[in-house]
């Protein structure tokens, strides 16, 4: 099964108060770290979301659908868009803040389509739930990860050891000094 990668990059980062993409944990910006990431799985990795230089140096970089400002999910739509349209039967996708994913990630959510329980933002998905995102965002329902989860008959993982989620700069800072105990 060819899978394609996918960083959800397109957050407004109010709660870290700066461009979290850019911020830097074990000598790498959050956004190279998610791409690495996502490098040791897939095919292909693609960054939704973003289109500055820095993210163009990385990956492919795609626009949310059907416009920005539709948190996650306008990523996720355009990322299974972008995996259809390029012959991948899935894509596995992260957001730009979620650190340390376990090596075994991509087993863990195999066969598509299942997400973690505790981040929705991390998952496999078969190209076909496109559809549900589609119709989630034409909607005036909910706009949520859950919510297009269930649509798309999705299962959730509990993970052993959930991967660290970055909202803020103290979630940054605990990282790192946890980082640097295990060194």
């Amino acid at each position: 099964m060819s899978v394609m990668g996918l960083v959800l990059a397109g957050g407004q980062s109010t709660r870290f108060g700066s461009d979290k993409a850019l911020a830097v944990l074990g000598g790498d910006t959050l956004l190279a770290r998610a791409v690495a990431t996502l490098s040791q799985w897939c095919d292909k990795v693609v960054i939704a979301g973003r289109d500055d230089e820095a993210a163009q140096t990385l990956a492919p970089c795609i626009p949310d659908w059907p416009q920005p400002g539709l948190g996650p999910l306008g990523g996720m739509a355009a990322g299974l868009a972008h995996a259809r349209k390029h012959g991948f039967a899935s894509v596995l996708s992260c957001g730009v803040d979620n650190a340390g994913l376990p090596q075994d990630t991509l087993d863990a959510l195999t066969p598509p389509s299942a997400y973690l329980a505790s981040q929705p933002v991390i998952g496999h998905w078969l190209v076909e739930a496109e559809a549900a995102a589609a119709a989630i965002l034409q909607s005036e329902g909910r706009r949520s990860m859950l919510a297009f989860a269930a649509r798309a008959q999705a299962r959730p993982v509990n993970a052993a050891s959930p991967p660290a989620n970055i909202n803020t700069p103290a979630d940054l800072a605990a990282i790192q000094a946890a980082e640097l105990e295990h060194k």
